[in-house]
């Protein structure tokens, strides 16, 4: 069998604090094929935020490893790290803070291009265009800065600037949450759209189950920085085997409670039980 694109194994991460020490994650060890979309779930605190930065080495684990085609970058120095940080990029939540309030669509996208060693700025002006164009911002964007942009917007200039890399993973961590429903969703279609156009792996952090059912092939549930629960996510959301994912799903995918973006199934569901409740003359 072939190596798998990302391998995490016994991947721990403690913090301290006045107490002692907290441990955010607690011997994690999953894989992620190339060419698929991996989700991590669980409820606020769970460690899902301190796995993401640590698989882009924003962070360094306390031990394990995290291998990149059978590499092991968990301790690699900043210099030894370099040719893989185009390799793996990352769209972070808040796509206002994650972006430099001074610099222009362009300058931002162009940025990593100049990292990778295009050093005239004309080629990078031209390829950021290009970028901008494909994540669906019109050349207008290209001389205005983040303050300029609503939240949406902002967030595509982030997966372009994460793009420019040409990664062969994509981390997304949270990157819908911050974003209204409708945004939401034109902004899983433009990651599914890249998906088509170029081979990327996508690592998609988010708490949100119904964004979670609308995008990854496989799902990892975590709970207090443990694995609870691993597999293909129609099988693991259908018919979760773990008690604490039975009570997340039916918590969360509770289509009369549910914040934001709505499974299909579920919008159905609740089409249904409101066109039922008119007829029977209750209200929905």
């Amino acid at each position: 069998m072939s190596e798998p694109l990302l391998s995490i194994t016994d991947l721990v991460m403690d913090y301290p604090t006045p107490d002692g020490v907290f441990r955010a994650l607690d011997h994690v060890s999953f894989d992620v094929e190339a060419g698929t979309t991996m989700a991590v779930v669980g409820e606020s605190g769970c460690g899902k935020s301190t796995l993401a930065k640590s698989i882009v080495r924003l962070l360094t684990p306390t031990s394990g490893r995290i291998c990149i085609d059978g590499v092991d970058i968990s301790r690699m120095s900043a210099k030894a790290l370099r040719p893989y940080r185009s390799r793996i990029q990352m769209v972070f939540q808040d796509p206002y803070g994650s972006l430099d309030p001074h610099h222009t669509a362009v300058d931002i996208v162009g940025e990593p291009l100049r990292l990778r060693g295009i050093r005239s700025r004309r080629d990078r002006e031209r390829r950021a265009a290009e970028l901008i164009d494909q994540v669906g911002l019109p050349s207008t964007a290209l001389r205005r800065k983040p303050a300029e942009f609503s939240g949406g917007q902002r967030q595509r200039i982030g997966i372009a600037r994460a793009l420019a890399s040409e990664p062969e993973l994509l981390v997304c961590d949270e990157a819908t949450s911050a974003l209204d429903v409708s945004v939401q969703a034109q902004v899983l279609d433009l990651l599914r759209y890249i998906k088509r156009q170029r081979p990327i792996t996508y690592l998609f952090i988010s708490h949100n189950l119904g964004v979670v059912r609308e995008i990854s092939d496989r799902v990892v549930v975590m709970r207090s920085g443990q694995l609870v629960e691993i597999g293909d996510t129609a099988a693991v959301l259908t018919d979760p085997a773990a008690q604490y994912t039975r009570e997340l799903r039916n918590a969360a995918l509770d289509p009369t409670t549910m914040v934001g973006i709505k499974p299909r199934h579920l919008v159905s569901r609740l089409q249904a039980a409101t066109a039922d409740a008119e007829i029977q003359g209750v209200p929905a």
